[in-house]
């Protein structure tokens, strides 16, 4: 019996099986060829031409050709289903934007602050690994924004001490930051 034959009796019995032999039969007479024209039709994209053969199946299975006698094979017929569904596939990407992948992304600049963040961080640890004198005049002078007379008087000590103590705290600060890559 041939395919139009099967979607007949499918059809008049109402039977799932006789259905699924129907698919089944279209499935192994033309799926090989319709992916081949598929791949043709899609420039390669096998992802595509699967979808097409699926779709060409499915719409065949769901509304079968007239039986025509004069019909030698229904093969023609779906290779011209499977080229109208290519010809829908390709209008509707033209119709929609370009997709684009991640790569794309990758050189848009985005303000999120990490590089901050991540020189705070190496300022911090670079400022921890200096000696709590040197840590103190660096604190009132730089974060405070005192000057040498009020950070003097904060800490009890002479005026000549803190310029000493911050001009070698920033020099231990400044090695310290350029064994953690940081540089000038």
């Amino acid at each position: 019996m041939n395919l139009v034959g099967l979607w007949a009796v499918g059809r008049v019995v109402g039977s799932t099986t006789a259905d699924d032999e129907t698919l089944r039969a279209l499935w192994n007479e033309h799926a090989g060829p319709l992916l081949a024209y598929a791949m043709r039709l899609t420039g390669g994209d096998r992802g595509r031409a699967e979808d097409v053969v699926q779709e060409t199946l499915l719409r065949t299975w769901r509304r079968p050709p007239e039986a025509d006698p004069e019909r030698p094979s229904l093969r023609p017929w779906l290779l011209t289903v499977a080229h109208r569904i290519a010809i829908d596939h390709h209008r509707a990407r033209q119709a929609r934007p370009t997709e684009v992948g991640e790569a794309a992304l990758a050189g848009v600049a985005v303000d999120d602050d990490v590089d901050r963040a991540l020189e705070s961080w190496l300022v911090l640890e670079a400022l921890r690994s200096l000696s709590q004198t040197h840590r103190e005049v660096l604190l009132e002078t730089y974060y405070r924004d005192r000057s040498v007379a009020e950070a003097a008087a904060t800490l009890g000590i002479p005026e000549g001490t803190v310029k000493s103590r911050t001009f070698y705290a920033l020099r231990s600060l400044r090695v310290a930051l350029e064994e953690r890559g940081v540089t000038s």
